[in-house]
């Protein structure tokens, strides 16, 4: 392939003591952790919003937060939920403590909540690359309407879902476990539904531990008629609660696709816009309460279930999270069923937990990368284990342990991994968190 050399100038845009890349629900919690902690601390987003998944990707409702009568994951991740529930954004549905939202609000609630931490926002800046020596992170390069620009740190956390920094920096990834990926889904919102029906009522509600929150019943009829109703590659459905009357968020199409690259992501979000509408209109025309149905919102990004993730100081194996193996590091928790979509065809493998499993802090960092930490879906997990803590609630967990353990480094001038994990865990449980 024929390649072309440019040599780019960037401004130093500022030095903090933490840097986090990606404001998703794992980067903004961080972003809040680090600051609360005393570090001056920057948050930097590619759109001109945060939530990531939730927001941009509409991908509903937040799980779990709660398990076998016992909160999971706490502290700022759980201040959120409650603070966004008293806004009227937020619907807290128990036992599971699965969060239903209004997308909108939660972009508010958690710029609020970012910006009274003390956070300098780059939003509408994107990750192109970083200056790294020896596994020493100097600076991060964003591209953004005042050119390029460098942010420098002394700590830097990677929450862009991808590992797009750890990736810049030649962090080692974890090995190709088969292909393909877990599928792509692009969610959309759907008003003018009759959610009074009972059989909505319990769809776009999940609050049953155990139980796959998908509509049995519409599903059935979609596997039945999938011929001769044209009915492309589907999941579930799922549907949510936005708790606005008549709406409700969908969440049924898929396919296969590595959104690490390009050209394959480019494919993927074209056919999954066009598979929105094509199963819009199946249930407009085949089902009762989407009768008057009409697509009112469509994802700004397809959801990724699934892409790099980092070999770590320990690659949490899918035997350790199934029999909730006690770390001597453990710093969070996740409760969610380990949920591997396939990716060609409707089918789901889901193994519901006894107990909720552990997190060790090795999972957020690679050996021999001193100041960087990683936070969300790219720790340091296997497959399986994965399938479980790719979710929102459990990346909030990670990125609050990722955000209190690099301002200590940042504080102290030591590596990552040479900080006192002791010290780490009282001052996450004094935040909140839930670790035994």
């Amino acid at each position: 392939m024929k390649k072309l050399s440019i040599q780019v100038e960037a401004t130093v845009a500022g030095s903090y003591d933490v840097v986090v890349c990606g404001g998703g629900p794992a980067g903004f919690i961080a972003a809040i952790a680090a600051a609360r902690s005393s570090a001056r601390t920057a948050l930097v987003e590619q759109y001109g919003f945060l939530g990531g998944m939730a927001t941009a990707g509409i991908v509903a409702p937040l799980s779990v937060f709660t398990y076998n009568g016992k909160k999971v994951i706490g502290g700022i991740p759980w201040e959120f939920c409650e603070r966004l529930q008293e806004m009227g954004g937020g619907l807290i549905e128990k036992p599971l403590g699965n969060v239903a939202f209004e997308p909108e609000l939660y972009k508010l609630c958690c710029q609020r909540m970012v910006l009274e931490a003390g956070v300098d926002l780059y939003m509408h800046s994107y990750l192109s690359g970083c200056k790294c020596s020896d596994g020493h992170i100097e600076a991060i390069f964003i591209d953004n309407k005042n050119g390029t620009e460098a942010l420098e740190g002394r700590v830097f956390i990677d929450c862009t879902g991808d590992a797009d920094l750890a990736w810049h920096a030649n962090v080692p990834m974890q090995p190709d476990e088969g292909r393909p990926l877990q599928p792509l889904s692009t969610y959309f919102v759907l008003s003018g539904v009759d959610t009074s029906t009972p059989r909505m009522q319990v769809a776009m509600h999940h609050n049953r531990q155990g139980v796959n929150c998908h509509c049995e019943e519409i599903r059935n009829e979609l596997l039945a008629h999938r011929e001769e109703w044209g009915i492309p590659e589907f999941g579930g459905p799922w549907f949510c609660t936005t708790l606005q009357p008549g709406v409700v968020t969908v969440n049924m199409t898929r396919t296969a696709a590595d959104a690490t690259d390009n050209r394959e992501y480019t494919r993927a979000e074209c056919e999954l816009r066009e598979q929105v509408f094509r199963m819009a209109a199946v249930l407009r025309e085949h089902f009762e309460e989407f009768r008057n149905c009409y697509v009112s919102a469509v994802a700004v990004q397809a959801g990724v279930r699934e892409t790099r993730r980092i070999l770590g100081a320990h690659t949490i194996t899918g035997e350790e999270y199934v029999n909730a193996f006690r770390y001597p590091d453990s710093v969070s928790r996740g409760a969610h069923p380990i949920d591997i979509h396939v990716a060609h065809g409707a089918s789901q493998n889901v193994t519901f937990l006894k107990t909720p499993a552990f997190v060790p802090y090795r999972a957020l960092y690679a050996p021999d990368f001193g100041n960087l930490l990683v936070a969300g879906r790219c720790i340091s997990a296997d497959k399986t284990a994965f399938a479980s803590l790719r979710v929102q609630a459990s990346c909030m967990g990670t990125g609050q342990a990722a955000g209190v353990a690099a301002a200590m480094a940042a504080s102290t001038g030591s590596a990552v991994s040479g900080i006192d994990i002791s010290n780490l865990v009282e001052r996450l449980i004094r935040f909140g968190a839930c670790i035994d």
